[in-house]
């Protein structure tokens, strides 16, 4: 997957949180990836990112929507930025 190209980082939470809203987008026409670093870095032999945190690209295009979305859904997680 090129993220860097196509997608943009628009949440990072729980795997129940993160299919959550991957449904909500699907609704609205989002395509969205995940990216685990975690299990990756597991698979690799070398440890990555946090456990239990997935991360959450969607179609760059539709960051604006997806990102009031995901903003609205779980306020409680951008209390910082």
């Amino acid at each position: 997957m090129s993220t860097d190209e196509t997608y943009e980082h628009v949440y990072t939470g729980s795997e129940t949180n993160v299919q959550y809203l991957q449904e909500l987008y699907k609704e609205q026409g989002i395509s969205s990836r995940v990216r685990n670093d975690f299990d990756s870095g597991l698979r690799a032999g070398f440890g990555g990112g946090l456990r239990g945190q997935i991360l959450l690209f969607v179609d760059k295009n539709h960051f604006p929507e997806a990102d009031k979305i995901a903003r609205t859904t779980f306020p409680e997680d951008f209390k910082n930025g």
